[in-house]
């Protein structure tokens, strides 16, 4: 079974980055746009958009972010009730990425809505993130038919040259390369990693390093289907692309793994993979009682929140 995009098509930023991406596609595609944040600086755009207001506390935990969104609820489910796909990108390194993701995506679920969502994972050395985020993909991979994970960390771990910032834009770019395409194809309906390269000439070399990326992330036994996006491939020989395709197939070394490959035009050369898995990433261990089944949790259905309550109560001497 497959994942494929149906009209209308609503895009759903959580967070700042996930905004920005959230406006960006807007731009290439033409879908309409919902942004969604706690910071109203996430929402400087000219779109749809909902406040998490969470005044007067100046910096709220991602806890009370998630606990007051309960409140907008309904105006969600008003925004979007004519769609017939939600995709919802979430910057889960984030506090209003991690916080809201859960409850959108539920939402979403609810509705009936075909949900597509992206997942962007906090870099290692933000230990404070990972639990939390880690939490938060678990119930984003429940509640959606597709999730799509982006791994900043494991890119800079291969480039360990790279800065935060330029990570953060090559793998937006990845993300962006492959949502613009999905009009023409369709994404297994499972989770799938997506890893990809710097910009460099050599297209061989740039599969090296997105395999190498995707290492990082999960086991090569456990994939399942590979999609590969060769950026500029309209200027590689048929020969170099015949025999990259033949590279991935050597390495995954299973007969049922599908292998297919997307060209499409590009000023500058790189490799995008989108890998689809079964069975545990490293993403699972993020937390660690995620090996618990959720039927076996007994607060599965709401994901942990924190409310606001003003009580006026005297002060007893």
């Amino acid at each position: 079974m497959e994942f494929q995009l149906k009209d209308p098509v609503l895009i759903i930023g959580l967070g700042g980055a996930g905004c920005k991406l959230a406006v960006n596609i807007k731009e290439k595609l033409g879908h309409d746009c919902l942004l969604i944040s706690h910071d109203e600086r996430d929402l400087n755009h000219d779109v749809s958009k909902i406040l998490i207001d969470t005044s007067p506390i100046l910096n709220p935990s991602a806890y009370l972010i998630r606990g007051v969104s309960l409140g907008a609820r309904d105006s969600i489910e008003e925004k979007i009730k004519a769609y017939s796909t939600v995709m919802v990108i979430a910057n889960l390194a984030g506090k209003s990425g991690a916080a809201l993701a859960p409850i959108v995506s539920q939402i979403s679920k609810e509705s009936g809505k075909s949900t597509l969502s992206f997942g962007i994972m906090p870099f290692k050395f933000e230990k404070d993130r990972i639990f939390f985020s880690g939490v938060s993909l678990k119930r984003l991979k429940t509640n959606s038919d597709c999730t799509v994970i982006i791994d900043n960390d494991a890119l800079l771990e291969s480039n360990p040259d790279l800065t935060p910032d330029a990570c953060n834009g090559i793998t937006n770019s990845a993300l962006v390369h492959v949502i613009s395409t999905l009009k023409n194809s369709s994404l297994p309906l499972e989770t799938s990693i997506l890893s990809t390269s710097k910009d460099i000439s050599d297209v061989e070399t740039s599969l090296r390093d997105s395999i190498k990326m995707l290492y990082e992330d999960a086991s090569p036994n456990n994939i399942k289907s590979a999609l590969m996006y060769v950026v500029g491939g309209n200027k590689v020989p048929v020969g170099v692309l015949n025999s990259m395709v033949n590279t991935i197939s050597g390495i995954f070394g299973d007969d049922s793994t599908r292998v297919s490959m997307s060209v499409t035009a590009g000023e500058s050369s790189k490799v995008v993979l989108l890998t689809s898995i079964e069975g545990e990433t490293r993403f699972d261990r993020y937390d660690p009682l995620g090996f618990i089944s959720k039927d076996n949790v007994l607060d599965w259905d709401e994901p942990d929140a924190s409310v606001k309550i003003d009580l006026n109560l005297d002060q007893i001497e």
